[in-house]
């Protein structure tokens, strides 16, 4: 997310490839002991918009939407939705539907695999086994390299800027964006320089080159403790 809520995050969400969900509990287990900020209560009503699954649940604090990773828990289960995060005025796109308020989390104990939008909230640098990746860089007076971003950050802070690489990284729908991370070969995976976040309002696949042009900012704070030392926001796809 330099680290985010995500979604987080909700990994969401239409002809693109997506992070997997994590493995769910068993609609039939009976739901772990919950702390205060976990939600727990009878499923009400299941909407599957694949990879997740929005639950309309009637908590002890009243009827609450949340989404996790996609399941077929059946109406009347009681649940447990662990480490939600509350996301206001939320709408999924896959649905065409507006919520007041949703939380995403997981179905999964707090030991297991965190949800997708967790998992991005937390992997700002990317998925670790990507392949070696080669882009030339983008043309133009605002063309940086991924790892040319890093080390500008504050001399680019809130400047747009022109970056081509290989999405090696998808996730749609989580904050009303989608998130891309970048790669054109250029930084050190030990420092952290080499795969940079970007997010925008079209849809990518894993494996595309991309050219992208968006607005630079720093220690972006998304809340809950999730911030990114630097990332490229509002990006438009030119190519």
């Amino acid at each position: 997310m330099r680290q985010i809520p995500i979604l987080l995050l909700a990994a969401a969400l239409v002809g693109c490839q997506r992070d997997a969900p994590p493995t769910l509990a068993k609609a039939n287990a009976a739901p772990a002991p919950a702390p205060a900020n976990n939600i727990s209560g009878k499923l009400m009503e299941r909407i599957d918009a694949p990879p997740y699954s929005y639950l309309k649940i009637q908590s002890s604090k009243g009827e609450v939407w949340a989404a996790v990773p996609e399941t077929k828990i059946g109406k009347g289960t009681e649940v447990t939705v662990f480490n939600p995060m509350e996301m206001g005025n939320f709408e999924s796109k896959t649905l065409k539907r507006k919520f007041d308020v949703v939380f995403f989390g997981t179905l999964d104990a707090p030991t297991a695999t965190p949800s997708p939008a967790m998992q991005h909230a937390t992997a700002a640098k990317g998925p670790a086994d990507a392949p070696d990746v080669k882009v030339d860089k983008a043309t133009g007076a605002d063309a940086r390299t991924v790892a040319e971003v890093y080390a500008q950050k504050m001399a680019l802070k809130e400047k747009p800027v022109t970056i081509r690489g290989k999405v090696v990284k998808f996730t749609s729908e989580v904050m009303n964006k989608n998130w891309i991370h970048l790669r054109d070969g250029s930084g050190d995976p030990s420092k952290g320089d080499n795969d940079l976040t970007v997010t925008t309002n079209s849809p990518a696949r894993v494996g595309d080159i991309l050219t992208v042009k968006g607005i630079v900012r720093v220690n972006k704070d998304f809340g809950s403790g999730y911030t990114y030392a630097v990332i490229v926001e509002d990006a438009k796809i030119t190519n």
